[in-house]
């Protein structure tokens, strides 16, 4: 199914910080975290228009395809790499090639032009990317304070002046989670916006911030923030239910068939009771019923007297 976009009715005005990319919908809804950061995805493309993209961490490739979705749509070319080791790890679960060849062969499908798959560890890859050549890095690999501190010191002047940073799960603080920890170091005001839904998305400027949608964000002050952050998650929400339409129609095929497995058990079972009903009306309406009911008489007396 092919989606396009969600938005507001033409009577309904629009914020100044959102754009019509922001209601676009992506096409691929794969299983992610990243799921309700999807228009911020397809918002940034169209603010930024970056050239060159790094993602540290693609997974099934939410973000990935986000990005490329909407700069195809835009009509902008773009180069996007995507590395990851493809195997898991202890936080998210380890997996076998099943994730790696789907995000491949949608990579080779649809987005030939502009995703390159780096199958390995982060800094396999580093010395292929010189300083200042990124327009945006997009830091989504594991998330302890020191590994993110370490995907963060590496990368980060790969990234030109002008550029942005994204911090995935910012506002995630369950054990062994600690990107928090670092972004609470890096963010500066001015030049850092964070989003609290979708276990959080931080947003940092490298060098000056150019691009006047980008300075609405980072010099918000806390009502307009407040009305930002509302905005994203509920475009965002929209596409966290759509993604979930499929699983409630396997919901839905699965309670099907336990009703017809009822259904099938309770027709099996009507035919016992039947067939004894049957059964019971034979014996009874037999001669030796008639002949023994004197002494089935004489039992139940004896049984009363007892």
């Amino acid at each position: 199914m092919t989606r396009t976009s969600v938005g507001p009715g033409d009577d309904t005005p629009v914020a100044s910080w959102l754009s019509p990319t922001a209601y676009w919908l992506p096409t691929h809804l794969v299983d992610s975290a990243w799921l309700t950061h999807g228009s911020f995805a397809a918002w940034i493309i169209d603010v930024l228009r970056p050239r060159d993209v790094v993602e540290l961490g693609t997974h099934n490739g939410f973000s990935c395809f986000a990005f490329a979705e909407a700069a195809q749509r835009l009509g902008h070319s773009l180069t996007i790499n995507a590395l990851d080791s493809w195997e898991g790890d202890d936080q998210a679960g380890f997996y076998g090639d099943a994730v790696y060849e789907s995000v491949r062969d949608i990579a080779a499908r649809d987005y030939s032009s502009s995703v390159v798959l780096h199958r390995g560890y982060f800094t396999n890859t580093r010395a292929d990317f010189t300083p200042a050549s990124v327009d945006l890095l997009h830091i989504d690999g594991r998330h302890g304070y020191d590994d993110a501190r370490e995907d963060y010191e590496q990368w980060r002047d790969t990234v030109r002046d002008g550029g942005v940073i994204l911090f995935h799960d910012i506002a995630e603080r369950r054990e062994g989670f600690g990107v928090w920890r670092l972004w609470n170091e890096v963010a500066e005001p001015g030049r850092s916006f964070a989003f609290e839904h979708g276990h959080g998305l931080g947003v940092l400027a490298v060098g000056d911030v150019a691009r006047e949608p980008l300075r609405v964000l980072f010099e918000a002050d806390e009502v307009v923030a407040s009305r930002i952050r509302a905005d994203f998650e509920r475009l965002g929400g929209v596409i966290a239910d759509l993604a979930r339409i499929p699983h409630f129609e396997a919901e839905v095929r699965s309670l099907h068939e336990v009703v017809d497995m009822l259904q099938t058990e309770r027709a099996r079972l009507t035919q016992e009771i039947v067939a004894r009903d049957a059964l019971v009306e034979s014996v009874r309406n037999s001669s030796s019923w008639t002949l023994t009911a004197p002494l089935r008489a004489m039992g139940r007396l004896l049984r009363r007297r007892r």
